[in-house]
C-alpha cells in the first residue's frame, strides 16, 4: 500500500501553501499602494522606490547565494538592466510619482488594465486574442477612458501622464522578459531585476534633485519597511510559486483583486474620496480583466 503523504487541500482544491500565496498577492500587493502613499509623506518617489528595491534585492540575492544559486551571467545582467529599468524604474517610479497627486485607490484601478495592455503588445508576436479576450480588452479600454474623466485624474494631468507611462513601461518590460530578455532562473532573476531597477531609480532621484526632509516621519519608515519585506520579498516570491504550481489564470487573479483592496483601503484608512463615476469606471475595467483571464483559460 502506498503510504506517501499527499499535500493537504481545502474545499477549493488548493493546498494551504497556494492559499497563502494567493493571500500574499491579493492582500499584500493590494495594500502596497497605500503604503507608497504613506511613505511619500517623507520619502520622495524615486528615492523611496529605489532604496526599497535595492535593499530587497541585496537581501534576496544574498539569501540565494547562501543557498548555492549562481550569479546571473553577463547577458542575464544586461537583461535585468533593461527589464528592471522598464518595470521598476518606469513602472514603479511612475506609480509613486502619480500617487503624489492622485489617490492610491484610483492609481491601482488604472493599473488593473495592465493584463489588457500586455495582451495588446503580444499582437506583435502574432498572438491574436480570442473573441472573449477581445471583448475583455474592449471593456478595459472603455473603463480606462471613463476613469480618466473622473475627478481624481481630471484634476491631475501630471498624475495621469505618470501612471500612463508607468503602465506602458511595466507592460513592455513584462512582455520583453517573457519573449526576448529572459532573466536568471528563479528568485535570483528577481533579485537582479530589483538591484538593476533600484540603481536606476536612485540615479533618477539624484538627477531630479530629490532631497530628504530634516526629519522622517515614523509612519513613513514603517511603510517603507513594509514595502521592502512584504511588497518586494514576500509577495514577489509568492507570485513565483503561483506561476510554478498553479494555473496562469489563478496566478494573474491579483490583477482584479488588488484594485478592490486598494480602493477600500484608500477610502477607509486614508480618507480618500472616490466618486460613484470612478467606482463604475473601475468596475468596467475589472469586468474587462475577468473576461480576458477567462479567455486565456479557455485558450
Amino acid at each position: 500500500m502506498n503510504t506517501t503523504t499527499l499535500p493537504l487541500k481545502n474545499a477549493s482544491g488548493l493546498s494551504p501553501k497556494l492559499m497563502l500565496c494567493l493571500a500574499a498577492t491579493w492582500l499584500v500587493w493590494g495594500s502596497t499602494y497605500l503604503a507608497i502613499k504613506i511613505a511619500l509623506v517623507s520619502l520622495p518617489p524615486f528615492f523611496q522606490m529605489g532604496s526599497r528595491f535595492l535593499v530587497a534585492g541585496v537581501l534576496l540575492a544574498g539569501w540565494m547565494r547562501w543557498r548555492g544559486a549562481p550569479w546571473p551571467s553577463r547577458r542575464q545582467w544586461l537583461h535585468a538592466v533593461a527589464v528592471g529599468g522598464l518595470m521598476l524604474g518606469g513602472g514603479m517610479g511612475g506609480t509613486a510619482t502619480a500617487e503624489q497627486t492622485v489617490g492610491s485607490g484610483l492609481v491601482v484601478a488604472f493599473i488593473a488594465v495592465m493584463p489588457l495592455m500586455i495582451a495588446g503588445l503580444n499582437l506583435f508576436w502574432g498572438e491574436k486574442p480570442t473573441r472573449l479576450e477581445s471583448l475583455g480588452i474592449a471593456f478595459g479600454l472603455v473603463g480606462v477612458l471613463l476613469l480618466t474623466q473622473g475627478q481624481g485624474f481630471g484634476a491631475s494631468p501630471a498624475g495621469l501622464v505618470a501612471i500612463s507611462v508607468a503602465c506602458a513601461s511595466w507592460a513592455v518590460g513584462s512582455v520583453l522578459s517573457q519573449r526576448s530578455l529572459p532573466l536568471a532562473p528563479g528568485a535570483m532573476g528577481f533579485a537582479s531585476e530589483m538591484l538593476a531597477g533600484g540603481a536606476l531609480l536612485m540615479g533618477l532621484s539624484l538627477v531630479s534633485g530629490e532631497t530628504l526632509p530634516s526629519s522622517i516621519e515614523p509612519q513613513a519608515l514603517w511603510a517603507w519597511a513594509y514595502l521592502v519585506v512584504f511588497g518586494s520579498l514576500v509577495a514577489f516570491n509568492a507570485y513565483m510559486v503561483l506561476l510554478a504550481e498553479a494555473s496562469a489564470g489563478l496566478a494573474s487573479s491579483y490583477s482584479f483583486v488588488n484594485p478592490v483592496i486598494a480602493m477600500l483601503l484608500g477610502v477607509t484608512l486614508a480618507g480618500e474620496h472616490i466618486s460613484g463615476h470612478e467606482w463604475l469606471a473601475a468596475g468596467v475595467v475589472l469586468v474587462g480583466v475577468v473576461l480576458l483571464l477567462m479567455g486565456r483559460a479557455r485558450r
